[in-house]
């Protein structure tokens, strides 16, 4: 069977593109995103009424939060933002599992006594708390299962406040299925009725380390974004992964997945989408093989940058940011940037500069010269600035596959 690339002129948006999948999303397009974070939450949503086919590669390396407390206590990837997404995609109308949706997004409260918390997460592996007694069998018996497994797992001590029951549930099952992540998620996305793929780029328990252009080294990914520390008060020079090896941390590659190639290979649209810069976009092309993979797809490539600030991208234009794109992708090429097919690797850049506050600027004379296609389209509506409008951003991607 012979491959052809094929080209056409898109009309950005082409509302009659926009209506065919709006009226059939059961066959809609195979549109796939490198992220992570809350940033995609709505526009994972949105893409729903138009697709059921969208494609989310998600980073597993989060240091933050209630995930940080389970890569302490199992050692294991971050699933806290494979959750989110779980969730945004899930079904929660009476056609799906509502009553699942509920205990995933259910958390337990953070001021309540030790003791208390511990209680009610037995009542819940029981099935006797109201929220598992809401499920049906065989369902229920199937989550309570993998909670008793982590009961049974978990370290004296272990801190509940605060805890994602969907994180809980997706932990116990990881432990319970071998450390593989992408079997609970597979099994999970069938139980809440997702419409799209969820997968974690790769199943490894990997650290973010930065180097600054001062020199200095951080290591986890909540050290980075600003959020729950400091911001960096120096721009980030480079980024690779890290494992734990007894009190250091050690560079490590970890290699893509064959399923998760051939979802990339596969995509009739590769999008690198708003978010955390560093720790949600770039941190899903630092496996090997990723770059290989988007390489061999003819598809479009679609960048839209953050249209507000983001503290990760500390000093940084737009067209800096998209060399950092290329680059991170041509390292698992060739490692020189000379000999990268840019064009093969990005082809567009979406944005919106009358109404984006873009650092720097929008640099379109700048992402031109380097071969680029700049889209400039309304993507920011009165209502949402200064943020994407979910609606705006979907529809004008959607009219380029």
């Amino acid at each position: 069977m012979a491959k052809v690339r094929v080209s056409r002129t898109a009309r950005v948006p082409d509302p009659m593109r926009v209506r065919r999948y709006l009226k059939a999303p059961e066959v809609g397009p195979r549109v796939l995103f490198f992220s992570g974070g809350t940033a995609l939450t709505g526009v994972s949503r949105t893409l729903t009424r138009y697709t059921h086919h969208s494609i989310h590669l998600v980073t597993p390396f989060d240091s933050g939060g209630s995930s940080a407390k389970l890569r302490d206590a199992f050692s294991m990837p971050a699933i806290g933002d494979l959750r989110s997404r779980l969730m945004a995609l899930a079904d929660d109308s009476v056609l799906g599992h509502p009553d699942i949706y509920r205990l995933f997004t259910h958390r337990l409260p953070r001021e309540a006594r030790p003791e208390m918390l511990h209680a009610t997460l037995r009542e819940l592996a029981a099935g006797r708390h109201p929220l598992t007694m809401a499920v049906a069998e065989p369902m229920r018996t199937l989550i309570c299962h993998q909670l008793g497994f982590l009961i049974d797992a978990m370290p004296e001590g272990f801190d509940l406040r605060g805890a994602s029951i969907g994180n809980l549930i997706i932990a116990g099952g990881y432990l319970n299925h071998h450390q593989q992540l992408d079997q609970i998620i597979f099994l999970f996305s069938k139980l809440v009725h997702v419409r799209g793929t969820v997968r974690a780029v790769v199943n490894a328990d990997c650290h973010l380390a930065v180097t600054l252009e001062d020199g200095r080294e951080i290591i986890g990914q909540h050290r980075i974004t600003g959020k729950e520390v400091a911001p960096l008060d120096s721009p980030i020079a480079r980024m690779r992964l890290a494992a734990a090896d007894g009190d250091h941390h050690v560079p490590v590659v970890p290699e893509l997945h064959a399923n998760n190639r051939q979802l990339i290979e596969s995509a009739e649209l590769i999008c690198f989408p708003p978010g955390s810069f560093y720790s949600s976009v770039l941190a899903n092309l630092l496996p090997k093989g990723v770059g290989r993979a988007v390489l061999a797809n003819p598809c479009p490539k679609v960048y839209i940058p953050n249209c507000c600030p983001d503290p990760e991208q500390t000093g940084k234009r737009m067209d800096e940011l998209v060399s950092m794109l290329l680059d991170t992708l041509c390292a698992d090429l060739t490692g020189r940037m000379e000999d990268c097919p840019t064009e093969s690797l990005l082809n567009i850049v979406l944005l919106d500069s009358q109404r984006g506050d873009y650092p720097g600027g929008p640099c379109i004379e700048a992402l031109e010269r380097m071969g680029i296609t700049v889209i400039d389209t309304k993507l920011i509506s009165e209502q949402s600035a200064p943020y994407y409008d979910n609606e705006l951003l979907v529809t004008a991607l959607l009219s380029l596959v």
